[in-house]
């Protein structure tokens, strides 16, 4: 026999690395998932080329070996089995496994090993050191304003800047921005600039729901591959080339209104207000009256109906109107932390600065939408 594990432990690596296995490629390979010895562990690795996962699970390892399985059958088989311990051994000529669960028997074609496109080694002699938890959040709060498009490839990606023992994280898709930055563990031997696919790290801040307590981020040499090692997962990712628009430059330097109002009722508002605003060009209208401290959130749809809500809130300054994309005033709503929201705006033709006192770190910028008032 060649490994034994934990049925519940190969489900779960299997499902971490399944987001790598490509779905579509000339190499069939890429469908498959790399299984190895490891250091007295079950290596499990997928690529599609552009990003590989890796993880690791405790197993008894009686033999060096390794291969790759078709990651959808392996994966469905696993999870269809209802015993506790499950063994693999190596069958050759042609490559598969035998797989035994329980009463369970199984066998699987795989693919050589020796076909598995090779991983990019990426070291680095002082990886950044990132606490994983506030690593997460910053990821939840910064990749939704990446572009889905391929339009302008740079914006698809998120904006890497390590600097001392800071991170600053930037995405933007022409629409809107949000930067956060955040503490390192440790500082940096030197200043890094890089731009890592959005992909990828809606990838990390799935993986890092393992419970993982520390991050280290490595690139390479030429700036062309990023690693980012978890506790018990490892993730190398080619990295998008191209200059990333001055970010600074987007932010607002002058505000006319501050607004903080509760967070779950301009929730409340904007989700009531999206229903109408989904047949009404996706459009919410925001009143803000500074001298009545209330915000109006309006929204209307001319065959449908419309919709206001009014608000309470503690408004500096003599208000105004804007209007806002519904999706993304609900994105950014959705990722503010804390009891209040802030909101800066100048004019019904300037974008609004969302900001939490929860979040220091962070701003978000949404560009308005040019209504008839």
């Amino acid at each position: 026999m060649w490994i034994t594990c934990i049925r519940d432990n190969l489900s779960r690596a299997l499902t971490a690395v399944s987001r790598a296995v490509s779905t579509r490629s000339m190499l069939p390979v890429t469908q498959n998932v790399l299984l190895e010895s490891s250091n007295g562990q079950l290596k499990i690795t997928a690529t599609n080329t552009e990003i590989s996962i890796s993880t690791w699970i405790g197993a008894k390892i009686e033999h060096e070996g390794s291969i790759t399985i078709p990651a959808r059958i392996l994966t469905d088989y696993v999870n269809a089995l209802v015993g506790e311990e499950i063994k693999i051994d190596l069958l050759d000529d042609p490559d598969r496994v035998k797989v035994l669960c329980g009463s369970a028997d199984a066998t699987i074609n795989g693919i050589s090993s020796d076909e598995f496109p090779p991983i990019p080694e990426v070291s680095s002699s002082h990886p950044a050191q990132i606490d994983a938890e506030t690593f997460r959040s910053s990821l939840r709060r910064v990749v939704i304003a990446a572009a889905t498009d391929d339009s302008r490839p740079v914006l698809t990606g998120v904006k890497v800047d390590l600097s001392g023992n800071r991170y600053t994280l930037a995405a933007a898709d022409g629409f809107r921005l949000a930067v956060e930055t955040g503490s390192l563990l440790s500082e940096v031997g030197e200043d890094i600039e890089i731009i890592v696919p959005a992909k990828t790290f809606s990838e990390i801040e799935r993986l890092l729901s393992d419970g993982s307590q520390n991050i280290q981020m490595s690139v390479d040499s030429d700036s062309r591959a990023a690693k980012f090692k978890l506790d018990s997962s490892e993730v190398v990712t080619s990295l998008v080339q191209g200059t990333f628009p001055d970010y600074n430059k987007l932010i607002p330097e002058n505000t006319s209104t501050i607004t903080k109002v509760n967070s779950e009722n301009i929730r409340q508002a904007s989700s009531a207000a999206s229903i109408f605003a989904r047949d009404g060009s996706q459009i919410i209208r925001l009143i803000i009256d500074g001298p009545e401290n209330k915000i109006n959130v309006l929204s209307k749809a001319e065959d449908m109906g419309e919709n206001e809500t009014n608000i309470d809130a503690q408004i500096e300054g003599e208000g105004t109107k804007v209007a806002f994309n519904s999706k993304f005033l609900r994105e950014v709503l959705g990722v503010l932390d804390g009891q209040e929201i802030i909101i800066e705006t100048d004019s019904s033709s300037g974008p609004g600065v969302f900001r939490s006192e929860s979040n220091p770190g962070y701003t978000h910028v949404v560009m308005p939408m040019f209504v008839q008032w």
